[in-house]
C-alpha cells in the first residue's frame, strides 16, 4: 500500500474515533455520562440497569477496539503486533470491566468510576500501544 494512503486511512480512522466520541451519546446506554456532566459531587451515582450497561460499554470498548486495531496495522503492518494488541485489549477489558463493575457495586469514590470507565469507552490504549510498538521497532 502507498505510504500516502496508509497516512491517509490513518488519519481518517482518528477522525472515526473521535466521531464515535462526539455522536455516540444517543445510541448508548450510559447515564454516568449525565452523572459526570452535572453535579457530580453533590449526588449519587444514578441507578443502573448493570446488564445493559456493561453491554453498551462492551459495544463501544469493541468499537473504539476494532478501529484502534486497524490503526496499529496500517501503522506497522504486522500480524505479531495485531495479535498482541488482541491480547491486551481483551485483558484490558476484563481487567477495567471487573474493575467498574466492583467500584460501582460497591459504591467505591467517583474517581475510581470515572477512571475505569474512560479507560473503557474511550480509545486510550491506542494511544499507549502505538509509541511502545514504535519505540519497539527502533530497537530492532
Amino acid at each position: 500500500m502507498k505510504r500516502k494512503v496508509q497516512i491517509l486511512l490513518i488519519v481518517l480512522l482518528f477522525l472515526l474515533l473521535i466521531a464515535v466520541r462526539v455522536f455516540i451519546q444517543p445510541y448508548f446506554y450510559d447515564p454516568l455520562i449525565d452523572y459526570f456532566k452535572n453535579d457530580y459531587l453533590q449526588t449519587t451515582i444514578p441507578n443502573l440497569d448493570f446488564s445493559k450497561f456493561f453491554l453498551n460499554v462492551f459495544y463501544r470498548y469493541t468499537l473504539n477496539t476494532i478501529i484502534s486495531l486497524a490503526i496499529i496495522y496500517l501503522f506497522f503492518n504486522d500480524f505479531k503486533i495485531i495479535y498482541f494488541s488482541i491480547k491486551f485489549y481483551i485483558i484490558a477489558f476484563v481487567i477495567f470491566g471487573l474493575a467498574l463493575f466492583v467500584f460501582l457495586k460497591l459504591d467505591f469514590d467517583y474517581k475510581l468510576i470515572f477512571y475505569a470507565r474512560r479507560f473503557l469507552i474511550q480509545p486510550l490504549f491506542v494511544f499507549l500501544l502505538l509509541p511502545a510498538f514504535y519505540y519497539q521497532q527502533l530497537k530492532k
